[in-house]
């Protein structure tokens, strides 16, 4: 669903480019008639979901999830593991909008509330919405 909406807004989607969430917003994407684009941890762009647009291989391992955020504008995590987490690190050093939708639980180090730059969202298209705004993109 986040896949198909923020395609249906004029946005390309860019992930890690391989299974579980990464291939559902490249599916939700394609659906929407938008874009892809798939930051592959290995050196095969073969190895890319089947839905990914433009699969470019990086031959970096984990280290492409620095890539994946610097070139983002905003981000939606879903769910996720260590992976999503180092993203969700990433994008709020950079400073650029984190919307999360059942992923980890960002707290300060001995903070009781959780990050105030995280935007909990509770459904696809109120993160898709924030994310947005929060970023100053306009759709189309």
């Amino acid at each position: 669903m986040v896949g198909w909406l923020v395609a249906r807004r004029g946005a390309v989607i860019v992930c890690g480019g391989l299974g579980g969430v990464m291939a559902a917003a490249a599916e939700g994407a394609a659906e929407a008639g938008g874009t892809s684009i798939g930051l592959l941890p290995g050196d095969d762009a073969e190895a890319a979901a089947d839905h990914v647009t433009v699969a470019l291989p990086t031959g970096l391992g984990e280290m492409r999830n620095g890539l994946i955020a610097k070139s983002c504008a905003g981000m939606i995590a879903i769910g996720g593991g260590y992976g999503t987490l180092s993203e969700i690190g990433f994008m709020l050093r950079l400073g650029r909008p984190v919307a999360a939708l059942g992923t980890w639980d960002v707290r300060a180090p001995g903070e009781i509330e959780r990050d105030a730059a995280v935007h909990w969202a509770t459904k696809a298209d109120e993160a898709v919405a924030w994310v947005f705004t929060a970023a100053g993109l306009t759709t189309s």
